[in-house]
């Protein structure tokens, strides 16, 4: 099936705009970046099609091994890819979700320097996730792993001069560089306790093992994947990075929130799920960290002010989510929302790009109002989008999230509920930015002289030279990517993925109807309560802020954690390196070790250098005071 050509074709793009691309025109850019990806997903639909993906076939792993990569006595780790059920859906998401993104892009970039760069980085961040996802053994799905990190450190630093996006990009880079080091630690454990890396071999191994009731390897080994996961997908204590990634350009946010990074941390925990079904601890500990991780985010979610932060903190939650289906079990169900969030999450943040290009850059809701006469299809779009993470019936997202809520109240009632008033909080504050966004009146200055994009660039050179006082609808390059991820989000939820991996993961548990019911009325409660503050009574908002002062304060300051870990690890390290490592260390010890030695040596040096001073007078006295420094020697050892 030559599934190398999957990766490879983006990577092809990547080598001619990055080499060539600062000789090339847009269009011939636009052709090679998109053209790539484009080839990539057909070439998928291709595989697929021949696996008999799409008509009940694939029940067992197609793999294709190419060489051997690492060999050291038993072990033997190949550069090899493979294809399953689970496989398949990824490669669906990445290749489909991230062409509608590149296409977009080539309209929301056209007027950003870069321009080149920009897109050789998103077809290595294209190539990378799917080596990720193709890989058919956990040493080759971590050179994916960190691929993606690389490409997001370079994405979400893309404007380079500002500090606030080099500041964001080395806060990602760094945030996943402490979950990649548990992921290492779990590769080494597996390799040292099964002798090689292969997921099936692992499997097929860890299956003939009992079930752990207290710590032992599969917890170890479960646990450290997991600190791995909460980095990459950006759950508790590691999801800090996620919301500074807005600082990348919007495409960007869609392609990490949406189709690609993020989820790998969701992939890997599902690929690894028999680990986790013989570890009931670590199994528990996915769902907790899950279920607080929706919880917390949404809370910080219902008072941001910037549209793309909203949405950031949604993703945040909506990860959580997934963790939750996870951790209790339900892998299929944990899956579903991967695809589903691909759909209406790419689409929040690409329509909060478009109504970023209508505004010369805008993006803080108290400045935005009144837009959905102005730009009718992304309003049109966006609301579409609403409805489906709202789990609003019978969208997208209500599938997804019914079949998690029904496995966690099977797993435990508590976690249901909470994940029930989450669900009313995500909806609340959605449709809080979308009525901020496009009701009422524009609250924006209309003179485009003090108009800044979010990157600090001047409004008439932002995305096309429009000012606000020329709010425009987005060219048709970008709506129609738009309108296609609009369909998605409202009927993906019949395309159905638990069905589909219950030769993996089991058949789908279904809950009882009274809780899908439960879970619709408090989404649709989220979005009446946000009509009544924003469209009823603006005032009651406002009234609430003051009278609740303080936990607004907390909510709005993301309760302070950054500072917190600013003062509490970043801090102490930097000042720990400036008094020790350099002061001490370096200074002292290092540099006081090579100083020291330079000056002995330098003082011996001059010490004998006076032995060869050319005076012959000089020689005869050191010839005659050796002699007598012998002979004393001598007579003192009796020699004579």
């Amino acid at each position: 099936m030559q599934l190398w050509l999957i990766p490879i074709l983006p990577l092809a793009g990547f080598i001619l705009n990055g080499v060539f691309g600062r000789k090339l025109s847009k269009a011939v850019i636009n052709t090679i970046a998109v053209g790539s990806v484009l080839l990539s997903f057909l070439w998928v639909l291709k595989t697929l099609s021949a696996l008999g993906a799409f008509s009940g076939g694939l029940e067992q792993t197609y793999k294709e091994q190419y060489f051997s990569w690492i060999q050291s006595g038993a072990l033997n780790i190949g550069v090899d890819f493979a294809v399953d059920r689970l496989t398949a859906v990824w490669l669906m998401v990445v290749t489909g979700v991230g062409l509608l993104i590149h296409i977009y892009a080539t309209g929301y970039m056209a007027h950003e320097g870069g321009y080149y760069r920009f897109f050789a980085y998103l077809n290595l961040f294209m190539f990378f996730m799917l080596v990720l996802v193709l890989g058919a053994n956990f040493l080759l799905l971590f050179v994916g792993w960190e691929g993606v990190g690389l490409c997001s450190y370079l994405l979400i630093g893309f404007y380079f001069l500002e500090k606030f996006a080099t500041d964001a990009g080395n806060k990602a880079f760094i945030v996943n560089r402490i979950g990649d080091f548990g992921f290492v630690l779990a590769i080494f454990l597996i390799g040292n306790h099964f002798k090689t890396l292969d997921f099936t071999t692992v499997m097929e191994q860890v299956k003939t093992m009992p079930i752990e009731s207290s710590i032992g390897w599969m917890t170890a080994i479960g646990l450290l994947l997991l600190v791995g996961a909460t980095g990459k997908s950006a759950q508790i204590p590691l999801y800090v990075w996620l919301p500074d990634a807005m600082a990348g350009p919007t495409p960007v946010s869609a392609l990490i929130h949406a189709a690609t990074m993020v989820t790998a941390g969701i992939y890997m925990i599902a690929r690894s799920a028999q680990i986790y079904l013989h570890s009931s601890m670590a199994l528990d500990l996915v769902a907790i960290i899950g279920i607080a991780t929706a919880f917390v985010a949404a809370t910080i979610g219902l008072c941001q002010t910037d549209i793309k932060k909203v949405f950031a903190y949604s993703t945040v939650s909506q990860l959580g989510y997934m963790f939750v289906g996870l951790g209790t079990g339900a892998f299929s169900a944990g899956v579903f929302p991967v695809m589903t969030h691909a759909f209406f999450k790419a689409l929040l943040f690409l329509g909060a790009g478009s109504v970023i290009h209508a505004l010369s850059g805008e993006q803080e809701l108290s400045k935005m109002g009144g837009l959905r006469k102005k730009i009718p299809i992304t309003f049109i779009t966006l609301m579409c989008a609403g409805v489906a993470i709202a789990g609003v019936p019978p969208f997208s997202g209500f599938h997804s999230k019914d079949a998690i809520l029904a496995a966690a109240y099977e797993h435990a009632p508590w976690m249901y509920w909470v994940g029930v008033f989450t669900a009313g909080m995500t909806a609340f504050y959605v449709f809080r930015a979308l009525f901020l966004c496009f009701f009422g009146e524009y609250r924006g200055d209309l003179d485009t002289s003090h108009g800044h994009d979010a990157h600090g660039h001047d409004a008439h050179d932002a995305h096309g030279g429009h000012g606000h006082s020329g709010i425009h609808e987005s060219p048709a390059v970008m709506w129609i990517p738009l309108a296609i991820l609009a369909l998605l989000s409202l009927g993906g939820g019949y395309i159905d993925i638990p069905k589909y991996l219950a030769p993996m993961f089991g058949d789908p548990h279904e809950g009882e109807a009274w809780l899908m019911y439960v879970s619709v009325a408090s989404g649709l409660a989220g979005i009446g309560i946000a009509a009544w503050f924003y469209l009823l009574s603006p005032a009651v908002p406002e009234a609430l802020a003051r009278g609740f002062a303080t936990p607004y304060r907390w909510l709005l300051n993301k309760y302070f954690v950054d500072e917190f870990y600013d003062s509490t690890v970043v801090n102490p390290m930097i000042d720990g390196s400036r008094v020790f490592l350099w002061k001490v260390a370096d200074v002292r010890i290092i540099d006081g070790a090579v100083n020291g030695a330079g000056t002995v040596a330098r003082a011996t040096g001059s010490l004998l250098r006076l032995a060869q001073s050319g005076y012959i007078r000089n020689y005869a006295a050191w010839v005659v005071g050796g002699s007598i420094l012998v002979i004393a020697y001598m007579g003192l050892r009796g020699s004579f």
